[in-house]
């Protein structure tokens, strides 16, 4: 089973502001999205692409002549970058597992980021398209006219720093027993860095130790209170694990650090529902579609199966319905078609 999450920031005077995404990843959690993916087959690097595409139509001033796309790991080392203009296609050739950001960069101000997390089991195409509007005169929270540093940066010793580099290029190699040791080796000489926790999390995750992987992402959430990654792996973790009820803590705590993450307003909200707190479901799940209408559509399905519960199919019907404007091609339409024909209000 797939599933989706994708990040952006909005930090520069003229900015772009996602209208939907699509991330492919293998690691179970719940059914937000559907695969992409092509045909899977053993051995490489991954094909990350998608078409790129920017709504011009509201703008009357001048309008970018290219685009810049970097490709970083989640603690900010760039692993590829290329320029490409609106209505076209990128490509970063050769990706391997792990935890990335796509950041859209214009004249080195960042303007949009998505979060990205690959986990195959085999070499495949994975499909992100970004379909994004560009807006004049927005400025960024704070006043942040400048554009937003590529990572929270670590400060280490020189030879930490040494042994981080080491580790990343383990993880590109999957060689993750190389990149334990050498993340061991810096968490043992210093505790406090929280970056080095949430990669040997997320090096436990590739290899389906998961109980692990929640030791390392609970202690970066230690390190650093403010780091929204550690959060936000600790309560989709838990939630593959179906921990439901210790999921909430991470999760809320990644929407207060980020309440603009759509993806985290999801999982918050997907987390009340199973924990039957259908109230506090409804605020996060409708936040999350305020937040990013297309990629989250799949929270229309939840909302729907809330309400139905509920015995209120008029609400159901509808929430169905938009859900099917946003995926037309949603394999079981008809079934959905008909309890709308049978539910809906005149």
């Amino acid at each position: 089973m797939t599933s989706n999450f994708g990040r952006f920031t909005t930090v520069a005077p003229m900015s772009l502001v996602t209208k939907g995404e699509r991330t492919i990843l293998t690691l179970a959690l719940l059914t937000i999205l559907f695969p992409t993916s092509s045909a899977a087959q053993t051995g490489g690097g991954h094909m990350l692409y998608g078409d790129f595409k920017v709504d011009e139509s509201k703008v009357t001033g001048p309008k970018p002549l290219s685009f810049d796309l970097i490709l970083y790991t989640s603690v900010g080392r760039v692993v590829a970058r290329q320029t490409v203009v609106n209505n076209s296609r990128y490509r970063f050739m050769d990706v391997s597992n792990g935890d990335y950001e796509i950041v859209v960069e214009v004249e080195s101000n960042e303007l949009a980021r998505i979060h990205v997390l690959l986990n195959e089991l085999f070499k495949t195409d994975i499909r992100q398209d970004i379909e994004l509007e560009w807006r004049e005169n927005f400025i960024g929270k704070n006043g942040n006219k400048s554009g937003a540093a590529a990572a929270d940066f670590y400060e280490r010793t020189s030879t930490n720093k040494k042994r981080f580099a080491e580790a990343e290029k383990a993880m590109d190699e999957k060689n993750y027993a190389q990149a334990m040791v050498f993340l061991r080796q810096i968490l043992s000489e210093d505790e406090k860095d929280y970056q080095s926790w949430s990669e040997l999390g997320t090096v436990y995750l590739m290899q389906k130790n998961l109980g692990e992987a929640e030791s390392a992402y609970l202690r970066a959430t230690e390190a650093n209170p403010a780091f929204f990654l550690s959060f936000f792996n600790l309560g989709r973790l838990r939630m593959v694990e179906k921990k439901f009820e210790t999921a909430v803590e991470p999760l809320s705590q990644a929407v207060k650090i980020k309440p603009e993450s759509p993806e985290a307003n999801y999982l918050l909200g997907e987390a009340y529902l199973q924990i039957k707190k259908g109230s506090k479901a409804v605020v996060y799940l409708y936040e999350a579609l305020k937040l990013d209408p297309t990629g989250m559509a799949e929270a229309h399905l939840r909302l729907a199966a809330l309400y139905n519960g509920a015995g209120m199919k008029g609400k159901a019907a509808a929430e169905y319905e938009e859900f099917l404007k946003k995926k037309p091609d949603y394999p079981d339409r008809k079934k959905l078609e008909q309890y709308i024909e049978q539910n809906k209000k005149p």
